[in-house]
């Protein structure tokens, strides 16, 4: 498989779990596949190929003190490229999963918020910030919102 075909694989295996957390956040699945830390384990692994194939004596030297110049001469390289697209994918991913969890535990409105983090990571989460700031402001003394948000049961009542 090439580092191309990779890239486009991990570009595809985020987006459901994108999906999930900013459509469906309250779906019984949603919580259960995103319980799991393994979700981020495909992406973890092929960070580590990638980064074993990008890391060279002289990148590792030059990375070990960079400089402006350095890490756009390393990132000229499609492996490299790809590595560093890798590891934006599993710490995006990681900040929109821990923000879904945020919401969820403190019943708080946090679509807006995932949505950013998956196009622009540290702005979901400062707007995640801004939202958790706001919603303690108004919400703290409304006892439901300060419960944490228990899992829907998979039977009906009779």
């Amino acid at each position: 498989m090439t580092i191309s075909q990779l890239f486009d694989l991990s570009n595809l295996y985020v987006l459901p779990y994108w999906a999930l957390m900013v459509l469906l956040p309250n779906w019984s699945w949603t919580r259960k596949i995103l319980a799991s830390p393994l979700i981020y384990l495909p992406l973890i692994l092929l960070y580590c190929y990638l980064f074993s194939g990008s890391l060279t004596p002289e990148t590792a030297e030059a990375l070990a003190s960079p400089t402006l110049s350095d890490i756009a001469r390393f990132f000229g390289d499609e492996t490299a490229a790809a590595t560093g697209w890798t590891h934006f994918l599993v710490m995006d991913l990681f900040v929109g999963h821990w923000i879904y969890w945020q919401g969820q535990e403190k019943r708080m409105w946090t679509r807006h918020s995932i949505a950013l983090c998956l196009f622009a990571g540290p702005i979901g989460l400062l707007s995640h910030i801004l939202t958790a700031a706001i919603h303690g402001q108004w919400f703290a003394a409304d006892p439901v919102a300060a419960e944490p948000a228990e899992p829907a049961s998979e039977t009906a009542a009779p």
